[in-house]
């Protein structure tokens, strides 16, 4: 086996291993995932795998589309026990990802659809910061963590380099870790309640 597919299929464990804890205590309504955050996680996640094949990704396009799935399945889960409040501009960064999705199929421009997507996902991750910064137990850290690493191994598991495979990879792997540690810093403001 090459190692490019074990990396690939590491990092796909990876996300099991990182998603399995969020639905758990999503279940338990420990975790409240905010419903627009994570449709917007789904559809962007879905581009961004298209774009990635595309790209010529191979097997490093693998992790992408496991987590994609992942997303589905905790929007869904969002839907009974998560977060709701959608502000105004939660609505504009749906509208950009579906601009993205356009710009992609319709006007065939793969490079700006990615860029754009992924800035959109980036920003479609805003209702959950600012959930977590008065709410920051309402969060599993474990799953940002994976995020962090699954990324980093995705990109070691690309079979080529550019900006359609590895854009979306680099740009969550920093955004995460942002997350992460805003998350631990409010952590030690905020008592447990």
């Amino acid at each position: 086996m090459e190692y490019k597919t074990i990396i690939s299929l590491f990092t796909v464990i990876l996300t099991f291993i990182g998603y399995i804890p969020y639905i758990w205590n999503t279940l338990k309504k420990k975790t409240t995932p905010h419903s627009f955050t994570w449709f917007i996680f789904t559809l962007v996640g879905g581009i961004a795998f298209g774009l990635q094949v595309k790209g010529g990704a191979g097997v490093g396009s693998w992790p992408l589309l496991t987590n994609t799935i992942f997303c589905f399945l905790v929007f869904v889960l969002s839907l009974k026990t998560g977060e709701k409040n959608i502000t105004y501009s939660d609505i504009i960064f749906l509208t950009l990802a579906l601009c993205s999705l356009f710009l992609w199929i319709v006007v065939k421009q793969p490079v700006l659809s990615v860029i754009l997507a992924t800035g959109v996902e980036v920003l479609g991750f805003i209702p959950t910061v600012r959930k977590s910064w008065n709410k920051p137990y309402s969060e599993t850290l474990w799953i940002y963590v994976a995020v962090v690493i699954r990324h980093i191994g995705s990109i070691f598991a690309l079979q080529r380099f550019n900006i359609l495979t590895v854009l979306y990879p680099v740009t969550w792997s920093l955004s995460c870790l942002l997350f992460i540690i805003t998350l631990l810093i409010r952590r030690k403001a905020v008592p447990v309640k």
